[in-house]
């Protein structure tokens, strides 16, 4: 018999090393993408960063931001190539467990309508919805609303 390695994944912060990769990969993903600046700004400000390695690929990548009880997931992207494998929910999960770790009671996101798969992948970590933001994001044609979510989490409770 012969065993089949399955590729090893892991988790670490993103370092400006990485931005090439990061901003590849939200190209790729988004028709309107955040630049490499945008990026960089939030290394800088100290935003949780976080990036997901499979093997030495960058696989995804997703930033918080953390305050005042509360975290806010900014961007959460997983590249097309490793998606369908489960990688978005075990970011998600990180980025959850840095939001206790880091003292907020609650955590927001916002998602669009258009990405029915995203907001099922919330929801099952249990974000509920709670408002919209109008012409939030840029559209091909046009803008399109935001769906707020927000998931309410114990500061002492880090797993599920």
């Amino acid at each position: 018999m012969v065993a089949v390695a399955r590729p090893a994944s892991h988790m670490r912060l993103m370092r400006m090393d990485d931005l090439d990769g990061v901003a590849a990969v939200e190209q790729a993903s988004y028709d309107f993408p955040w630049t490499r600046g945008i990026f960089a700004d939030c290394l800088k400000a100290g935003h949780p960063c976080w990036v997901l390695c499979v093997d030495e690929d960058l696989a995804g990548y997703g930033i918080l931001s953390v305050g005042a009880g509360e975290a806010h997931v900014l961007n959460i992207c997983i590249a097309d190539a490793y998606r369908g494998r489960g990688l978005g929910r075990h970011l998600l999960v990180r980025l959850l467990d840095v939001s206790r770790w880091s003292g907020a009671q609650r955590v927001f996101l916002e998602v669009r309508p258009s990405n029915p798969l995203a907001k099922a992948l919330y929801e099952s970590e249990g974000f509920r919805e709670i408002g919209r933001r109008p012409r939030y994001y840029p559209a091909k044609e046009g803008r399109e609303d935001a769906i707020v979510m927000v998931l309410d989490i114990a500061a002492g409770d880090i797993e599920k």
